[in-house]
């Protein structure tokens, strides 16, 4: 009853496709379990790159089903469109499996995103726009609407006539906005009820029977660790859980069943949108990791705030999801400094502290305590093994792991898919 979990173990964009690629041959499902399309992955397949933002990174793994879970948030339009692509491209999107009871993401969601943040001006958060919060809200609300609701056209209509009641009161009061007429929503929704059919199911049921049956599966988290709603910083955060306790309810899978959890982390830390950062650059360096990286999100756009890394943030990664392993990833983008500096604690009010503050207050006026590793300046994207990495990269992995916390089971040399050292193996 292989279960594994894989999520981001800083702020997201830290190369989850990339690990789950790797896995996804190995496995028989890969399930994405909360989170929409504010988040993305980069796979690159031979000299082919996919960029994927709602669907499950196994996609593109013969023989494995990629499975959207009920914790997830389903914009159709989106999710069209990316079959489409997919499909363009010869990638077989037949096997996809959708949660009967996963939200859909209105088109009144996405206009009280966009519209909301805007007014917060200053005080934003940083959100892409996309409506995911929104719809998050109305789920917690209870007057979210879900895709079995498509196949009842009764309750469809009633279920958008109860959210429009409120939303076209702020809409059209607070923010100067026309309001949203119901039969429209409800007609555009409808439009995607047969398309959808094909792949809806009882996810829960065929993953737990899976599970008994012996199959692997995986379940893949978007964004990551410090963007949780609850253990994240807040209010600079999502709205799901992607940590590893959001596996199990966002699948509908029991927490006994979980036999390993992964940590992705890059070996240096971004972020991107509003919120504290306590080891960001905004030097040479910076912008050189920003470049040597190709650090853009994937789903936005948006160039990504780029730091040293962190270790306070990696051993809390360690702490609140159980990880047993991690994987390191763009070790690769750090080859040409001649020295590398890591953070090892903080500093706050002349203090300093080696775990990370549950105040946000505290975190947010945290300094970065650095300890400098060298570096090195030999080519390691066709290092096969952990011993053809030079002396410094080695040192500096295991230095890394240390402050971690658990084990660094893999390491990212390159973007490409077979561009990875394997340590110790994840099944």
């Amino acid at each position: 009853m292989p279960a594994l979990v894989l999520l981001g173990a800083q702020w997201g964009d830290e190369g989850k496709g990339k690990a789950t690629d790797l896995l996804g041959g190995s496995v028989d499902y890969v399930v994405r379990y909360q989170g929409g399309n504010n988040a993305g992955h980069t796979v690159v397949v031979g000299d082919q790159k996919y960029a994927l933002h709602l669907l499950p990174s196994g996609i593109l793994s013969p023989g494995c089903t990629p499975v959207i879970g009920n914790g997830v948030v389903v914009d159709p339009s989106v999710l069209f469109s990316e079959l489409s692509g997919l499909n363009e491209r010869g990638v077989d999107t037949s096997k996809l499996l959708i949660s009967g009871n996963a939200h859909i993401i209105t088109p009144y969601n996405v206009t009280v995103d966009k519209v909301t943040e805007r007014f917060l001006g200053k005080r934003k958060i940083g959100t892409t726009g996309r409506g995911i919060g929104p719809t998050y809200a109305d789920k917690i609300n209870r007057v979210g609407i879900r895709v079995q609701d498509l196949y009842d056209e009764s309750i469809l209509t009633q279920k958008v006539e109860a959210a429009l009641d409120v939303k076209n009161q702020m809409l059209t009061k607070l923010y100067n906005r026309r309001a949203i007429a119901t039969g429209q929503v409800v007609e555009e929704l409808l439009g995607y009820a047969d398309k959808l059919a094909p792949y809806v199911a009882d996810t829960v049921l065929v993953l737990n029977q899976a599970l008994e049956d012996d199959k692997v599966v995986l379940f893949e988290g978007g964004q990551g660790t410090l963007l949780d709603i609850d253990h994240g910083t807040y209010p600079f955060v999502t709205s799901s859980n992607p940590t590893a306790g959001g596996a199990c309810t966002g699948a509908g899978v029991g927490p006994t069943k979980i036999s390993r959890v992964i940590g992705i982390l890059k070996a240096y830390t971004t972020r991107v949108g509003a919120g504290p950062f306590p080891t960001e650059l905004f030097d040479e360096d910076g912008e050189a990791l920003r470049r040597i990286g190709g650090e853009r999100g994937v789903t936005t756009g948006r160039d990504r705030r780029c730091g040293w890394f962190d270790a306070v943030i990696a051993r809390y990664a360690t702490r609140v999801n159980g990880l047993t392993d991690f994987f390191l990833t763009k070790l690769d983008v750090l080859t040409g400094w001649e020295q590398i500096p890591v953070c090892v604690a903080y500093e706050i009010d002349g203090k300093r502290v080696e775990e990370l503050p549950y105040s946000q207050s505290d975190f947010h006026h945290a300094k970065p305590v650095y300890e400098t590793l060298p570096g090195w300046s030999e080519d390691i994207t066709k290092a096969k093994s952990f011993s053809d990495l030079p002396k410094n990269a080695q040192a500096y992995v295991k230095a890394l792991e240390e402050m971690s916390g658990a084990p660094i089971s893999a390491i990212g040399v390159g973007p490409g898919r077979d561009e990875t050292i394997e340590i110790n193996s994840f099944l």
